[in-house]
């Protein structure tokens, strides 16, 4: 089975990622799409993060119906920071009769050659890239990249939904209907998430 890998805070998890990852199981060879929760990411402060596990649930809610879609806690057991080459490493000791791919948005292809041993994942991994509002994939590293034999672009729907902007909305009282899905809008409201 091939397995695009969603890497993420997921603080919290909202539609535009159910998005991205639908787009991907039904316009590519994949075949299912794990969500990695990452429990620190070595470019992000982990100031408004959410404990790991708290995430991890409204991911596995978020997922639930979904046969396609799988959430792993993987990062949980490794150490911190967690570095994608160390995650993709155990993934394909553990399960060896999957091919792994990672997902990523354009703005990250920009900054990919920073990331820890990126040229052995480039090597050895696909990279589906998903575009993202401001990453111009043409210019500097990132249209050198886009070119790699790799790296394959996906069209997929232009979405800006921040995190961000859904924590700022829990904090001051106004609605994220629609912006995450019901169930992940419910946990919130139940554990007084970002309040």
């Amino acid at each position: 089975m091939k397995v695009g890998l969603f890497f993420g805070s997921f603080n919290p998890i909202h539609i535009g990622h159910l998005i991205i990852a639908n787009t991907m199981v039904e316009t590519t060879d994949l075949d299912q799409v794990w969500f990695v929760v990452s429990p620190q990411n070595p470019f992000k402060s982990s100031q408004s993060l959410l404990h790991a596990f708290d995430r991890y649930d409204m991911v596995a809610r978020a997922v639930a119906d979904n046969y396609n879609f799988k959430v792993t806690d993987v990062e949980f057991h490794l150490p911190r920071p967690s570095y994608t080459i160390d995650t993709l490493t155990v993934l394909q000791e553990k399960h060896p009769q999957h091919e792994f791919a990672l997902i990523m948005g354009g703005d990250n292809l920009k900054g990919f050659s920073r990331w820890k041993n990126a040229d052995r994942i480039l090597e050895f991994f696909q990279l589906y890239v998903y575009p993202r509002p401001g990453a111009d994939l043409t210019q500097g590293a990132a249209g050198s990249l886009s070119a790699h034999k790799n790296v394959r672009m996906v069209e997929a729907p232009l979405l800006d939904i921040s995190a961000t902007f859904i924590r700022n909305c829990v904090h001051t009282h106004r609605s994220i209907r629609y912006l995450v899905p019901p169930e992940v809008e419910s946990m919130i409201q139940a554990r007084k998430f970002y309040q």
